[in-house]
């Protein structure tokens, strides 16, 4: 038996406890306060510096908040709320604001004596985005006089707080430059930044939020006198609504409550969109649950008083449900916010519970009285949506007694079906070509990987009848080889697989026909992507080879890998720019997109929905104009250009 004792101490001591500063610590792992260094991570930057005046907003202190992206890289954020304190913190002796800007967990929102509300997590925000900037510069409006700090480096006091001046305004002004070595990107998006700050000024209706993009030469301006009534009308601009836009406030009590739905004919989704504090609660909470039992209770309790239906045949809430959207917006108190975990995606508030529950329904019930028309085609589409449910059901029992044989000869032709009944661990790769279907059907893993391949580019589905989807061929195949049904009738317990990988060539086709494949997903089978089934394969676009031996391949991603990949095969280097996935042979392209062990998988998620909405509508949508307009301030064509002399440049 081995020594445990003296194994662990001759490998594992205090010696090996590294004690770094907290600043060097947020840039040695910033992926645990940010998400990630991509994208996402670099305009999660702006977000917690926004939220720091949206708190202050939300308390009754400020009515203005502007963003402004500035030409060399950096951002400000400026609010006219009190002023970020720059007292001296009689424990450490240094200034609140030098305190607030280099120590985790310093702040004000940890009791409530001065936020109410707050959608700060934990005191962590403003230090970690000077910990991930090359500078920051901090100037504060408060006490008829202009304070100012900066720092560099990532954190480092570069000037200490001073006073330059007089002024009668007040507020905070943050600008800062994201390190350009902790991120993949430093480019802010005009519309990603846009779409959240809309968002916000939804959910804070007295606030007005102002975009400034020095770069574009662009300003907009977001303010909604009518709150979460405006969000839904926005999010179903594109869709065919049934009545008015229902519309509750309740500011009087302790926790304040706002909901804001809409039924639309042809959708056979449920969207639902919940908030705590003005954060998005992705994974809902008792505030979602209290919404739903709400609404449930009052249509059927409005159905049976009116005799529309008996007690008997009561509608469950997945029929009531479907066609929904609806937004739900909480403020708790500091004391009454619970949530499950540190990010605050679910807010398990006890209280909150039956208190939203009698809000909506009571509401809603008088409503519902109110506008019997409404009522009465309400209960009706309920009832649409209860008989295609048992109709769907009793077609899948049809199904399972063979009676469909004819379909499933149909779809063998195109499909190499998986041979394992597992059906969660099952992956079904739509493949752009039949010579690249042919190729995946080689590389794959017999037992869990099935592959259809595609002819041609599928049909674009938004706006388009369920019935001439049905009755493409393409469309038809993918409903039935995932035989969980389409639209109302799908049932994401029945799919036969447990991941939907989009797998197409890195070109401009294959962008196209992800598109169309995603706007099907969406608007048909929405329950995929929301439990983050549905994935973009991510085959290499490039092979850097030794001319001298072409058997000695590196793969790369991207740029940096690339350049990566250039410096490891040394000298005399040729590459290989891959357009297609038929370029690459069946061993190249499971060792590269389809091996569990090696590729890259994008999963496909729905994280700001009023830009999903608008992406569909103005890329999916009729009006040539708007996708012009978005293409041309989006898309860097140069970019393309660069690849082409790069790949030629070496042969």
């Amino acid at each position: 038996m081995a020594d445990t004792d003296n194994f662990a101490s001759s490998h594992y001591t205090a010696d090996n406890i590294e004690l770094l500063p907290e600043l060097d610590g947020i840039r040695k792992r910033p992926g645990m306060y940010i998400g990630a260094t991509n994208s996402g991570g670099l305009h999660h930057l702006i977000w917690e510096i926004v939220d720091n005046g949206v708190d202050e907003a939300a308390n009754g202190y400020g009515s203005k908040i502007t963003v402004t992206l500035h030409k060399d890289g950096s951002c400000s954020v400026e609010d006219d709320g009190r002023g970020i304190p720059v007292d001296i913190h009689k424990q450490t002796g240094l200034p609140a604001i030098q305190i607030i800007y280099t120590k985790l967990h310093s702040g004000g929102k940890f009791s409530d004596k001065a936020y109410q509300t707050s959608a700060g997590l934990h005191g962590v925000g403003a230090t970690v985005v000077n910990a991930l900037s090359s500078y920051l510069d901090v100037t504060v409006f408060r006490d008829g006089k202009i304070h100012h700090i900066r720092f560099e480096n990532g954190g480092h006091l570069a000037v200490p707080l001073e006073v330059l001046g007089t002024t009668r305004k007040r507020g905070t002004l943050v600008r800062f430059l994201p390190d350009e070595t902790l991120f993949s990107t430093t480019d802010f998006k005009w519309d990603t930044v846009a779409s959240h700050l809309q968002e916000e000024a939804f959910l804070l209706k007295n606030v007005t939020f102002v975009l400034i993009d020095e770069r574009l030469k662009k300003t907009e301006e977001f303010h909604y006198e009518s709150g979460l009534a405006q969000y839904v009308e926005n999010l179903t601009a594109n869709k065919e609504p049934i009545g008015e836009i229902v519309h509750f406030v309740d500011d009087s009590a302790q926790v304040k409550m706002e909901v804001a739905m809409r039924w639309c004919n042809k959708d056979y989704n449920e969207n639902l969109y919940s908030y705590a504090n003005a954060v998005r609660t992705h994974d809902g909470g008792t505030h979602e649950t209290g919404f739903r039992t709400g609404v449930t209770k009052a249509v059927n309790d409005w159905a049976v008083q009116n005799e529309v239906i008996k007690e008997k045949d009561k509608l469950i809430g997945e029929d009531i449900r479907e066609g929904l959207t609806a937004v739900v917006s909480v403020k708790v108190p500091e004391k009454l916010a619970l949530y499950e975990s540190q990010t605050k995606q679910k807010l398990t508030s006890p209280d909150i519970l039956p208190m939203i529950t009698e809000f909506v329904y009571s509401n809603f019930l008088h409503f519902l009285a109110e506008h019997k028309d409404f009522a009465v085609d309400l209960v009706h589409k309920c009832q649409a949506s209860r008989q295609a449910r048992e109709a769907a059901r009793k077609a899948k029992e049809a199904a399972r007694t063979g009676k469909q044989k004819k379909v499933d000869a149909v779809i063998s032709d195109k499909l190499a079906a998986a041979q394992s009944k597992d059906y969660p661990e099952n992956e079904l790769f739509i493949v752009e070509g039949d010579s690249a279907g042919g190729s995946a059907k080689k590389a794959r893993d017999r037992l869990h990987q099935a592959i259809l391949p595609l002819r041609g580019k599928p049909m674009n589905t938004d706006g388009v009848p369920l019935d001439k989807i049905q009755a493409n061929v393409e469309f038809s195949t993918i409903i039935q080889t995932i035989n969980a049904g389409v639209g109302a009738n799908f049932d994401i317990e029945e799919s036969k697989y447990g991941k939907i990988i989009i797998m197409t060539d890195a070109d401009t086709d294959g962008a196209h026909i992800q598109i169309l494949l995603l706007t099907f997903f969406y608007n048909y089978m929405k329950p995929l992507i929301t439990h983050g089934m549905v994935y973009l394969a991510c085959p290499p676009l490039y092979g850097v080879y030794k001319k001298s031996d072409p058997k000695k391949i590196i793969y790369a991603w991207d740029d940096s890998s690339l350049e990566e990949a250039k410096k490891k095969i040394g000298a005399g280097y040729g590459i290989n720019r891959y357009k297609g996935l038929g370029e690459m042979n069946a061993d190249q392209l499971g060792a590269t997109t389809m091996n569990k062990a090696t590729r890259r998988l994008l999963q496909v998620k729905i994280e700001d929905p009023l830009t999903v909405e608008k992406r569909i509508s103005v890329l999916m949508g009729n009006d040539p104009s708007r996708r012009r307009e978005w293409i041309e301030q989006n898309i860097k064509f140069n970019e393309v250009d660069r690849f082409i002399k790069e790949v030629t440049k070496n042969g």
